[in-house]
């Protein structure tokens, strides 16, 4: 089995074309950010008349996903006034984001990406990462090293 890096440029091309159809389907305009597994962004979409106040949650969202290696919205509960993880979401600089939007991509066990939505309520933005991840792996499943591979000095991909 090999240890795949990377999400290729035309995979991530495709997951934000995903994910802006299931906005427009659900009447949303969203933003979408793809990070690599280091948390760096590699693909984001901004929709037509999609918050700006978006932009910065929706790439947090996603390195949330992976820097924690867990969905956004499984922080939520947990970060709550008593809860074990009260206050996380003022560590790293503001970084980490509690509401859901955001989910790790993952590939043979291994966490090779994240995804993250900001545009509806944080139910809605799941559902959209949800359809994404959901994509991702039937492209994972059909291809062979194709959806993502090790490669370095990607350049983000911003439509």
């Amino acid at each position: 089995m090999n240890i795949l890096l990377w999400l290729t440029s035309e995979v991530t091309k495709q997951l934000l074309a995903v994910a802006e159809e299931k906005s427009k389907q659900m009447s949303l305009s969203s933003n979408i950010a793809i990070v690599d597994n280091g948390g760096n962004l590699i693909a984001f979409h901004r929709m037509e008349h999609a918050r700006i106040a978006g932009i910065d949650i929706s790439i947090n969202k996603a390195w949330t996903s992976v820097s924690m290696q867990q969905p956004t919205a499984n922080l939520t509960q947990a970060a709550q006034p008593g809860g074990p993880s009260f206050g996380i979401n003022t560590t790293n600089n503001g970084r980490i984001v509690i509401l859901g939007g955001g989910i790790p991509l993952v590939s043979n066990g291994t966490i090779v990406g994240g995804i993250g939505v900001s545009g509806g309520t944080s139910t809605q933005d799941t559902e959209i990462a949800n359809a994404v991840v959901r994509a991702f792996e039937k492209m994972n499943k059909k291809s062979k090293n194709s959806v993502i591979h090790t490669r370095f000095g990607y350049t983000p991909y911003y439509i």
